[in-house]
């Protein structure tokens, strides 16, 4: 077993990783954080009935600051569409607070096969790179919380800012794919506020958790990813702004699938 000292320099280096691909896409870093944390856990051997849920919690903690860092960056290019942020805002808070109450119902297997399958859905929407009829538009205002809400059922299960569902579901409505990136990178903010408040009170008094953690949140692995992702986000944020990533999108998606896929094998 690795020792804890060692582990507070690998977590940077997974924030470094995680925070590129979350300034870049607007996808939190959530899919790839909770895929890494969970070969941490295992590899430090904490409890595998537990290890599922630290890592979604944990992740959704350190996009708490992803998302404010991605936002600001995003927000300086004036590509944030606030108004639909603000028409989404009920509706995330209250999708991942019922997301979160979900999946601590659930089994750690369970939460492994489901998050297999949310990644492997946004990879495939990655790839195929699917065009909009070009008279589709936003739904009005309950047609938005009703989304937002389904987004954020599934970013408290997943683990994630909504980005993986949030950025195709905008561009299915002609949204700019540069504005879809970064108006997810704000959704990711009540998202994972709320999502932490869920999983740290799930958390809270439950036996067979690893020292240093508070409810379902690995503090070590939330202060390390932290610190990574704050030098990287920005440099994603800019790329975002200066390049074509369609081409990126499909390399990182392939990685992303192999990573979620070799993941729930390890729990099996």
């Amino acid at each position: 077993m690795i020792d804890i000292s060692v582990w507070w320099a690998i977590y940077p280096l997974m924030g470094l990783f995680a925070g590129f691909f979350a300034g870049l896409l607007g996808i939190g870093g959530g899919m790839i954080l909770v895929s890494l944390m969970v070969f941490a856990f295992n590899a430090q051997g904490f409890p595998a009935e537990r290890v599922m849920h630290l890592a979604l919690g944990s992740s959704l903690a350190t996009i708490i600051f992803t998302s404010l860092k991605s936002m600001q960056s995003h927000h300086r290019h004036g590509a944030v569409r606030w108004d639909i942020v603000k028409r989404s805002a009920a509706g995330l808070v209250l999708g991942t607070l019922a997301g979160s109450a979900l999946a601590e119902a659930l089994r750690s297997k369970a939460l492994a096969v489901l998050f297999t399958a949310f990644v492997v859905y946004s990879a495939v929407n990655m790839m195929l790179d699917l065009k909009p009829k070009p008279n589709r538009q936003l739904p009005g205002t309950l047609g938005m919380q009703v989304a937002a809400a389904a987004v954020g059922i599934a970013s408290a299960l997943v683990g994630a800012g909504g980005g993986f569902l949030a950025v195709p579901l905008m561009s299915m409505c002609n949204v700019p794919m540069r504005q879809c990136v970064a108006t997810s990178a704000a959704f990711g903010l009540p998202i994972a506020i709320s999502g932490t408040i869920g999983f740290l009170v799930g958390g809270w008094n439950k036996d067979h958790l690893p020292a240093l953690s508070v409810g379902y949140l690995y503090l070590p692995a939330v202060i390390g990813i932290v610190v990574g992702t704050f030098v990287t986000v920005p440099l994603g944020a800019r790329v975002a702004h200066t390049i074509p990533v369609s081409r990126l999108k499909k390399v990182f998606a392939v990685i992303l699938s192999i990573m979620a896929v070799k993941m729930t094998l390890s729990l099996m």
